[in-house]
């Protein structure tokens, strides 16, 4: 450990007994137990609102959250003499889901439905002191599904034209052509079938309720750990409809499946043994999978990378994109009786 986050661990009352490097972060062995020191990736303005969520989870029955720790200063962000903003977290001793083990993978759908059975920022300030409510800031709210697609389509675009008059292209670059009107097609009739959806009403009852969303549901960020399921890396919280939180997961386990439909039904049947999902709920999630997420993802990466040189690994996701595309639309077709 380099002296700045040794200074860093300083400005907190505990005492470590141990340190252990891993990527981009620092685990903490101390008296209270495992701790994680990493660099804070949340503003100072969220840091009191994510301390607020993840206590009031474990006050709610839900323990295994990595909750901040305040330093000796009475704050949740500590600053190295070099600048960088630090959060000592408690963590906990386990491994991530694995993505290949099914039952593991069901825990994790069924974790995500009691995790949003609880995180509704209403009840949270409902629980509250009345003076202590008064100096509490709302959470962010998410973007509506409409400008987050139109934005998307505006930079597929965006990414067409720049390879479009690119003298020298490569094989990204042709693939991207050939399939972009494909792909864009797909997405402007998503947005088609969005506008006619009842997203809206789902939408505005969610804001309403103050609903709040992980906003990184993945299987990094789910830990199994001898005292149950841990849940991690809560900083892109916010306000949204909750079933996003599910659509991002099943998408990513998906993706590592091929669209295994056994396996995206199981995953959805365990969520709703917890948390049933409503017609609005179920219509926003075929439409959030229809759209050519992957496809816009891997296309924006490379329009912010170093163009010069693109990894064939680019190359590689954008030629799944388009493959599991079929694969894709035959699950929804299947599994939500959803089709374009």
């Amino acid at each position: 450990m380099r002296d700045y986050e040794l200074e860093v661990l300083e400005q907190y009352d505990i005492e470590v007994k141990g340190t252990r490097k891993i990527r981009g972060a620092f685990f903490c062995d101390t008296k209270e137990g495992t701790m994680l020191l990493k660099e804070a990736d949340v503003s100072d303005r969220r840091v009191p609102l994510l301390y607020i969520v993840l206590k009031n989870l474990e006050a709610a029955g839900y323990p295994n959250v990595d909750t901040p720790v305040y330093n000796k200063e009475g704050d949740l962000v500590s600053v190295s003499r070099d600048g960088s903003r630090y959060m000592l977290k408690k963590w906990f001793s386990g491994r991530e889901c694995d993505v290949k083990r099914e039952y593991e993978v069901l825990q994790a759908a069924r974790n995500l439905a009691q995790l949003h059975q609880k995180m509704q920022w209403s009840q949270i300030v409902g629980d509250m002191d009345p003076i202590d409510e008064d100096a509490v800031i709302r959470p962010p709210t998410g973007r509506h599904l409409k400008d987050e697609f139109l934005r998307h389509n505006r930079e597929l675009k965006k990414v067409r034209a720049f390879i479009r008059n690119k003298v020298s292209k490569g094989a990204f670059e042709f693939l991207f052509l050939e399939y972009f009107d494909q792909m864009y097609s797909l997405a402007e009739q998503v947005i088609k079938r969005l506008e006619n959806s009842r997203y809206d009403s789902l939408y505005q009852e969610s804001i309403e309720e103050l609903r709040l969303v992980h906003g990184d549901y993945n299987y990094h960020n789910v830990l199994f750990t001898p005292g149950g399921i841990a849940t991690t890396n809560f900083e892109h919280f916010r306000v949204d409809v909750q079933v996003q939180d599910l659509y991002y997961f099943l998408r990513k386990v998906m993706e590592k499946h091929q669209w295994n439909e056994n396996l995206g039904q199981s995953m959805l049947s365990a969520y709703q043994e917890i948390r049933p999902l409503d017609t609005r709920e179920l219509e926003y999630m075929a439409l959030s999978l229809a759209y050519p997420e992957k496809f816009w993802k891997t296309a924006n990466t490379y329009y912010h990378s170093n163009k010069a040189w693109i990894p064939e690994k680019n190359v590689e996701k954008l030629q799944t994109a388009i493959t599991q595309t079929e694969e894709k639309l035959r699950f929804l077709e299947n599994i939500f009786t959803f089709n374009l």
